[in-house]
């Protein structure tokens, strides 16, 4: 009985061993059918993780120019180097930069050709360019303070009745809610 045991376990050590070689072989030839394939996969994987890391390091290196520049034209408004670098290398961070030295001076014109594809900087210029023109825009983004505007206006031009009916629409929970309600008690005395 040990003997025969002993021969059962040496069968099965052969037969594992008999299996792992069968796969061995399988694997050499499937790497010898696909050897052109699986080298070019792995080059083309090496390629993507270089580029991916050289694009990242020109978009953080774009940055910190974008940002040197920025924080010099805090220094100097005059710096034509510092501006030219800004625009360059972050041209949505000179928009927001372009917006806020324009609207500061009050220029209505260079206010309105400001380029920027974002939608939140294109409302507050329309905004600020409407307040500077007097005329009352609505806003996205500054939408109790457009009412307010609006109400004031009117309340200006003596139409009480339409400003109360705008400054209704600001609610309680607003920043801007005790102005609306001063405005509308100051309608009361009207």
């Amino acid at each position: 009985m040990d003997l025969k045991s002993g021969l059962n376990e040496v069968k099965q050590e052969l037969s594992s061993d008999e299996k792992l070689l069968e796969q061995a072989f399988h694997l050499e030839k499937f790497f010898k059918k696909y050897k052109k394939l699986i080298i070019a996969a792995v080059v083309l994987i090496l390629v993507g993780i270089v580029a991916y890391n050289v694009n990242s390091y020109l978009i953080q290196s774009r940055l910190e120019k974008a940002n040197s520049a920025f924080l010099a034209l805090e220094k100097n408004p005059k710096d034509s180097v510092a501006l030219t670098t800004l625009k360059d290398n972050n041209p949505k961070l000179y928009a927001l930069y372009s917006y806020s030295v324009d609207a500061n001076s009050g220029d209505k014109e260079k206010l309105a050709s400001i380029k920027s594809s974002d939608k939140f900087l294109q409302d507050v210029i329309a905004y600020h360019k409407s307040v500077l023109e007097n005329k009352p825009k609505d806003s996205i983004y500054y939408k109790d303070l457009a009412l307010v505007d609006k109400a004031y206006i009117l309340i200006k031009g003596g139409k009480i009745k339409e400003a109360k009916d705008i400054l209704i629409q600001i609610s309680d929970d607003s920043a801007l809610a005790p102005v609306a309600r001063l405005l509308e008690h100051y309608t009361i005395t009207k």
